[in-house]
């Protein structure tokens, strides 16, 4: 069997990888033109989805390359202490949730693929398939085409994938928010090493962890309309967090700020497959990053569906086992992690409720049953 894949963020690489443990051959397909190295800010991967990757034996350099980071204290902009939870459960040798930038997380993946012969092929954005019912033939906009067994797509929250092989599939959903981020030194913002500082502000929200080294990892949410873009977003950003009881103001009065990119998730997504096509990760079940999932579902993914193309009889059988075993799950994260983004862009009534039940809500749910289902989650190969 061949698999052709298309999407080259992190969630193809690490389904080519998983799929070549299972014997299956696999060549990947990305859009883009080059690589994503210094693309995009950083991200989560929580414990689940270091437990993946020792799967795929990648753990250990993506632990080196990112900053331990196991527990959340969550504040409101006046400063009160709303409460704490874990940012992940520790594994059985005590690995914690990891920090690290995308950059770095792609480029590992990236590479470890490179290094075990995986192909990758540029500038190849998909236009069209042809299911013959022996193979799939997937074109590409500079009138090239490749044939294989399978196509698995990991194209990420707008795939084209996804409305090929459904027209009516449901478009992205926009979170209400803008996100941005970036790394800085700000004595003004301190923490202890390992913590993200939760700020529910009065019209935004930060978040921030402090490295070793005193820098400064930090992200905003504002609520904004959707398209409604200006040409500088730094007075926004100041005016948003002025009157917060913090140093948040200050920090992005003078830290480098790029462009903020609308947040979106998907809604149930009907048809994961079809044919010899099959969806995986934000393709699938694209999740907001308030859960800080993301990586870690698609890591998920690639697992499962290498297993279960690996033992089924065939890919029919397979993908639908894949779906089975995956769908529950992967829609519950997009719906806790949607309830989190809903709560970070929280009108006037709304922030005086949330500032109320929400240490009620951490009480309840920062214990190690509740957060089980999210964490204790082990996916083999």
């Amino acid at each position: 069997m061949k698999a052709l894949i298309t999407g080259c963020g992190i969630g193809g690489p690490a389904t080519a990888m998983a799929l070549q443990k299972a014997g299956i051959e696999a060549e990947i397909f990305e859009a883009y033109g080059a690589t994503a190295e210094g693309v995009g800010s950083f991200l989560n991967v929580a414990s689940n989805g270091l437990s993946a990757l020792r799967v795929l034996d990648t753990h250990r350099e993506v632990m080196a390359a990112g900053i331990p980071t196991p527990r959340m204290v969550m504040t409101s902009g006046s400063g009160k202490r709303l409460g704490e939870v874990a940012n992940g459960l520790a594994l059985d040798d005590g690995t914690v949730s990891h920090t690290i930038l995308r950059s770095d997380l792609y480029r590992i993946v990236r590479d470890q693929a490179t290094a075990r012969g995986i192909k990758i092929r540029y500038g190849k954005r998909l236009v069209s398939l042809d299911d013959t019912g022996d193979q799939v033939v997937a074109h590409f906009d500079d009138g090239t085409r490749a044939t294989g067994d399978i196509l698995i797509s990991a194209e990420g929250v707008h795939s084209r994938t996804r409305t090929l092989i459904d027209p009516n599939a449901p478009a992205p959903r926009y979170s209400g928010l803008y996100s941005f981020g970036g790394l800085t030194t700000f004595p003004g913002l301190t923490g202890e090493p390992g913590t993200y500082h939760m700020i529910f502000g009065k019209k935004a929200f930060f978040g921030y962890t402090v490295a070793a080294s005193g820098e400064v990892w930090w992200f905003a949410n504002l609520p904004r309309e959707e398209g409604d873009v200006p040409g500088d977003w730094r007075p926004l950003l100041v005016e948003a967090f002025r009157h917060d009881g913090n140093r948040t103001a200050d920090l992005l009065r003078d830290s480098p700020i790029g462009d903020g990119f609308p947040v979106y998730d998907l809604p149930p997504v009907p048809i994961w497959h079809k044919g010899r096509v099959v969806l995986t990760g934000d393709a699938a079940h694209a999740t907001s990053p308030s859960a800080g999932q993301g990586a870690s579902q698609a890591i998920e993914d690639a697992i499962v569906l290498a297993r279960c193309l690996r033992d089924a009889p065939d890919h029919s059988a397979a993908f639908a086992a894949f779906e089975a075993e995956r769908r529950e799950r992967a829609e519950r994260v997009v719906s806790y992690s949607r309830t989190i983004s809903n709560s970070k862009a929280a009108g006037p009534v709304g922030r005086v409720f949330r500032d109320l039940m929400m240490p009620l809500f951490l009480k309840k749910t920062a214990s190690q049953e509740s957060l089980s289902w999210l964490y204790r989650h082990h996916v083999s190969l």
